[in-house]
């Protein structure tokens, strides 16, 4: 309830990303998430990639769009049994050994696949989501999470992709990062700690311990997750 409760909130691109690769992580581990949105133009889908391990999602999102193997038979064993969720091993490269997209997923080590999507009144795919998971991560119960979870997944994903800012016009930054700043939030989406960080950047914990406090007053978040996605959200950090 509290990840169904914390879907209804969420009006940015940032607070999709904490969410996903935050709370919702408890029901689904998942090493990378991809959604599609069918907008029926010659490029077919809308992608974008969540993850918080270090890898690049917009490269994800492309391999999605262009792949010729993999995508099509999720989406037609979707298709085909009446919009039911897809359990699928991405490893087996004698099926997908076309797929860029599946080699990919098995050089990060999450080549289970758990994909289901959302549909319009005529039966129509809407929205496609693909977990990407480590093997065994996905059981029955977290299954059901995903028939659960998804609906919701597809509603949030649509409210951030509005430009609320644009329709807000006395919303303002909450101030710049410094070069410093950047840099230790570059090191964060990297997964290093304040010890890390002060280990790497040769100073004391506390200090940077105060650089981060300082990032998230200056990103208005409440924690590092979400300071990365609102970074990745305003291009301030590069994916």
């Amino acid at each position: 309830m509290l990840n169904l409760d914390a879907s209804l909130r969420i009006r940015a691109r940032h607070q999709f990303f904490a969410w996903t690769q935050g709370t919702l992580q408890s029901l689904i581990e998942h090493q990378l998430l991809i959604c599609a949105l069918h907008n029926g133009g010659p490029a077919k889908f809308h992608v974008d990639s969540f993850s918080t391990v270090p890898v690049e999602p917009a490269h994800f999102s492309e391999l999605f769009r262009q792949d010729v193997s993999l995508v099509p038979h999720l989406i037609k064993s979707w298709e085909e049994n009446h919009s039911q969720m897809v359990n699928c091993d991405a490893g087996n490269l004698s099926q997908f050994a076309g797929s860029a997209l599946a080699r990919e997923l098995t050089r990060l080590g999450a080549d289970h696949i758990v994909a289901h999507g959302t549909h319009d009144a005529t039966g129509q795919l809407t929205s496609f989501f693909t977990f990407a998971c480590r093997p065994g991560a996905i059981g029955p119960r977290q299954a059901y999470h995903v028939e659960l979870v998804v609906p919701f997944l597809h509603l949030a994903w649509i409210r951030s992709q509005v430009n609320w800012q644009a329709k807000s016009p006395g919303v303002k930054p909450t101030g710049f990062l410094t070069p410093r700043e950047k840099e230790i939030l570059e090191w964060i989406y990297r997964g290093k700690s304040n010890i890390e960080v002060g280990m790497i950047l040769k100073i004391s914990p506390l200090t940077a311990k105060n650089h981060v406090q300082k990032i998230l007053r200056k990103l208005g978040v409440l924690n590092r997750t979400q300071a990365v996605g609102k970074a990745i959200a305003l291009r301030i950090l590069s994916t």
